[in-house]
């Protein structure tokens, strides 16, 4: 096994160890914290998969986020399921629709794919504050509280158990994705469409395909969420759910499975820290942002990089067909006599 490979399981590995220990000396608020960040870990993961390594600009996540909350907790409000049937379906529901943005990403692509999925993401935001008979309108809803029983757990822990079982399983199922033959053709669809038709990548596939994976991660960590919070309502799937789900993509590393989970822990830990200073909350969020923006376009995974000795993304082992490199020369075209003499 390479050593950056084993090196980054390792750190894994540790890294999971603690976070397992830490319900037993933790209070309420630190393992709310924790499970804040594994839900963020999932949307950040679910997002690279499709803005960093499919290349789709679109800004449906935070919409999808919501259907897999609102999903989750609807079908237990409405139709009494117990939480680990309707988990499953909200995250259902939102891969569906998340499917059909695939349709018009097949024609749309930059800054007409994004305005495209923005309106969606508004209108979707206009159906759970107005379908009021369904979703409760803007005061939200009440979610059941799920049990454990008979785990020797209370709410709490249990939740955050589950949220780190999921979490881990997930991003390590995003890892296996970049570096299989479906990660190499999201890489060669972002690069250039063009090159990807002729290579014989279907489009259509790989774009449902990565909106789909988007939005069921996205799915997941809302019906989390909803559990987290018991309770749902609109304003937590707005417009600035959208920036902080990008934020954090960009902080932690486009193109990376590592970054996403840096960048989540990152942009949450440095919220909460500055929960009590509202006005600086946003002034060093966005400071946060436009140095990394500026200065740092890699994110945290680059400096990694830099000072790490080995580490390698998985990515670039996998690796999409390098870009074909210009000519180094142009032929002159032959003098106007040799022309008219041939």
């Amino acid at each position: 096994m390479p050593l950056s490979l084993l090196r980054r399981r390792n750190v894994m590995l540790a890294l999971v160890f603690v976070a397992a220990l830490l319900p037993l000396g933790a209070n309420p608020y630190h393992l709310f914290v924790a499970n804040l960040i594994f839900i963020y870990i999932l949307l950040s993961v679910g997002l690279n998969l499709l803005l960093g390594y499919a290349g789709q600009l679109a800004f449906a996540n935070a919409a999808m986020f919501g259907i897999g909350a609102y999903g989750t907790g609807l079908l237990q409000v409405h139709f009494g399921w117990p939480f680990l049937i309707a988990f499953p379906a909200g995250a259902l529901i939102a891969t569906a629709v998340g499917l059909t943005l695939a349709l018009p990403a097949l024609r749309l692509s930059g800054l007409y794919l994004a305005l495209s999925t923005l309106a969606f993401a508004q209108f979707t935001q206009w159906v759970f504050l107005h379908w009021e008979g369904v979703t409760f309108g803007a005061g939200g809803f009440k979610t059941p509280q799920v049990s454990f029983a008979p785990l020797p757990v209370d709410h709490r822990q249990g939740l955050y158990y589950l949220s780190l079982v999921i979490m881990v399983a997930m991003v390590w199922f995003a890892g296996n994705i970049v570096t299989s033959r479906v990660g190499r053709a999201f890489i060669t669809v972002r690069d250039s469409e063009v090159a990807a038709e002729s290579l014989g990548v279907d489009l259509l596939r790989y774009k449902a395909l990565a909106f789909g994976l988007s939005a069921f991660y996205a799915g997941i960590a809302g019906g989390l969420y909803s559990q987290m919070l018991n309770f749902v309502s609109p304003e937590g799937y707005d417009l600035f759910q959208m920036v902080l789900q990008k934020a954090m993509v960009v902080v932690g590393g486009l193109g990376s499975i590592a970054g996403s989970v840096l960048g989540a822990g990152t942009i949450i830990l440095v919220l909460e820290l500055l929960r009590e200073f509202k006005g600086a909350q946003e002034v060093v969020f966005g400071a946060l942002l436009l140095v990394f923006i500026i200065f740092m376009r890699g994110g945290i995974v680059s400096v990694i990089k830099r000072h790490i000795p080995g580490w390698e993304e998985p990515l670039h082992r996998a690796g999409a067909l390098p870009p074909a490199e210009p000519p180094t020369s142009l032929p002159l075209a032959p003098p106007a006599q040799e022309r008219g003499a041939s």
